[in-house]
């Protein structure tokens, strides 16, 4: 399980990344882009992956990983069950989310 400090805390470590809210949600940013959510409500995060590695963290374990069910799903957003997921897989998403986003080509 991860708890929202420890998210913090992760997402924070990034170079530049910030903490903004989203709506209902809080978000964490890189040059003002999102790279994850934290739904405290659900207890889920939503990470921006790209179509590999959504499909990799996906085909692994389909009860914690899952794409947003609507067009941003198909887009690499991808919901991860906080409850469920293993502190080192999340980390290796919330990693690769960063990079997808800090690192995106224009």
């Amino acid at each position: 399980m991860i708890a929202i400090e420890t998210f913090r805390s992760l997402a924070l470590s990034f170079p530049d990344a910030t903490e903004e809210p989203h709506f209902e949600k809080t978000s964490f940013r890189i040059n003002k882009k999102i790279f994850a959510t934290f739904d405290e409500k659900n207890n889920t995060a939503v990470l921006k992956l790209n179509e590999i590695d959504q499909s990799v963290f996906c085909a692994s374990s389909e009860l914690i990983f899952y794409p947003v069910p609507n067009k941003w799903g198909k887009q690499g957003w991808t919901v991860v069950e906080l409850s469920k997921v293993r502190p080192e897989m999340f980390e290796d998403a919330l990693i690769l989310s960063y990079q997808n986003v800090a690192f995106k080509k224009k």
